[in-house]
């Protein structure tokens, strides 16, 4: 039996706790856990949750207070505070979830509920005592939000599976995920684990909070924000519920892949593809969801013609000319490395920058923004797009340089060539490329 390890540090005492329900949680598929709560405030454990959620970073709450004035305040004096307040979970009341927008590859916008630091600090505090408990019943087919997991243990699935003949793509979108949460579905799935009613009656107090923002809503009918600190783990704990129905259910074979509301599932033959689409759409109706019919379709990879888009990148067979054979490939998709562009268009689009040596530009402005991209990138078919990239970098720092220099064009082959472009410091991305091969042995 494998042990558990959170994603995030915590202290031995509750290391051990965590320990302790994960294994007895996989020891009994049925049993139910009580007494919770009391360990929601113990300190040692709201210290360990403060350290995330100050880690974590974010913005302030609706009540305006932020990491900085906690700090400023005194921690331990405000954590202090928050154990005497949980004593009593009639006293205990979240603040209302501050809704902000950020914006999407598709040029819409994704509502994100923030809460306040003081209630981040509690669901991160509820989390750490959950998550074990839920782990201990996850499938393997998910892979969003679990420790030990990550966005390349799916993507490195779907290549093994593609490559074994399963290349009909039941490429699925739920609509609206978390808005559409059904509050008491919910609460039945955490309550067959769960019997503590304290920590019910939390989250239902996190589920029905009000939002503030362009109109006030009192209060959530349905749903969950997402921006929560416990919002991924609930919503993998209602999709499990599709899980134990796929992997169950003996009509038809298919591959899940899952990351959070994300997923895929991989068939054999086309008619094992429309009739999985059918399943699925029966079993989303009984956990009041739906699929986006505008964008759920089942995609054809044998011959090469068509791909999908699954987490960021792009997968396609491809002919190997040294096989004579067809393998799966993947890299970044078009939506991602557009936004990219975008960004390093709108960051030496400002005329302010211009007062900043190439140096200062590439190491604190450039740099930055190319180093996550490419460190995600990177495990993927990647070095075409990467050479491009490079190529588009160079080309927009030669024209900042030209007009820092008050010149015109770009100059980049006669005044900034490739090599003061590399001397600058900035980070070229062609040769990073790496094969996935650290993926969780029980993925």
């Amino acid at each position: 039996m494998n042990a558990y390890k959170a994603d995030y540090r915590l202290n031995e005492r509750a290391q051990q706790l965590c320990e302790k329900l994960y294994f007895a949680a996989k020891k009994s598929k049925t049993r139910r856990f009580h007494q919770l709560y009391d360990k929601v405030y113990r300190m040692d454990i709201l210290r360990d949750s403060w350290n995330i959620v100050k880690q974590n970073r974010g913005c302030a709450g609706v009540d305006g207070v932020s990491i900085g004035d906690v700090l400023v305040y005194g921690q331990e004096k405000y954590l202090q505070e928050l154990h005497e307040l949980l004593l009593d979970t009639h006293k205990y009341h979240p603040r209302k979830i501050k809704r902000v927008y950020i914006p999407k590859a598709n040029g819409k916008q994704r509502p994100l509920g923030i809460p306040a630091v003081r209630d981040r600090i509690v669901q991160t505090a509820t989390k750490i005592l959950l998550e074990p408990i839920f782990e201990a019943d996850f499938l393997e087919c998910s892979y969003g939000f679990r420790p030990g997991r990550s966005a390349h243990d799916a993507l490195e699935r779907i290549r093994t599976w593609t490559n074994k003949g399963y290349r009909y793509v039941l490429d699925a979108d739920i609509r609206g995920y978390f808005d559409n949460i059904n509050h008491e579905k919910l609460l039945e799935f955490v309550h067959m684990r769960i019997s503590d009613r304290k920590i019910l009656k939390l989250i239902r107090k996190w589920l029905k909070c009000g939002i503030v923002g362009e109109e006030e809503i009192k209060e959530n009918q349905i749903g969950t924000p997402q921006g929560g600190v416990i919002s991924p783990l609930l919503a993998n704990i209602y999709l499990h519920e599709f899980d134990k129905f796929w992997i169950q259910q003996t009509q038809v074979e298919g591959k899940l892949i899952r990351y959070c509301d994300d997923f895929i599932i991989l068939f054999a033959s086309r008619e094992d593809a429309e009739l999985g689409l059918e399943l699925i759409k029966t079993k989303m109706a009984e956990l009041n969801l739906e699929l986006n019919t505008e964008k759920t379709r089942i995609v054809d990879m044998s011959g090469g013609k068509e791909g999908f888009d699954f987490l960021g990148f792009h997968h396609r067979r491809v002919m190997s000319p040294r096989y004579e054979k067809r393998y799966t490939l993947k890299w970044p998709k078009k939506a991602a490395v557009n936004k990219l562009k975008q960004e390093i268009r709108e960051i030496l689009g400002v005329r302010a920058i211009l007062n900043l040596s190439l140096e200062e530009v590439v190491a604190k402005l450039i740099n930055p923004t190319l180093s996550g991209w490419m460190n995600y990138f990177k495990y993927g078919n990647s070095s075409k797009v990467f050479n491009q990239m490079d190529s588009y970098v160079h080309e927009r720092l030669a024209i900042w340089w030209s007009k820092k220099h008050q010149k015109s064009g770009r100059r980049w082959k006669t005044d900034f060539t490739w090599k003061k472009h590399r001397e600058s410091g900035v980070l070229v991305m062609n040769g990073n490329v790496q094969y996935w091969s650290c993926y969780s042995s029980n993925a």
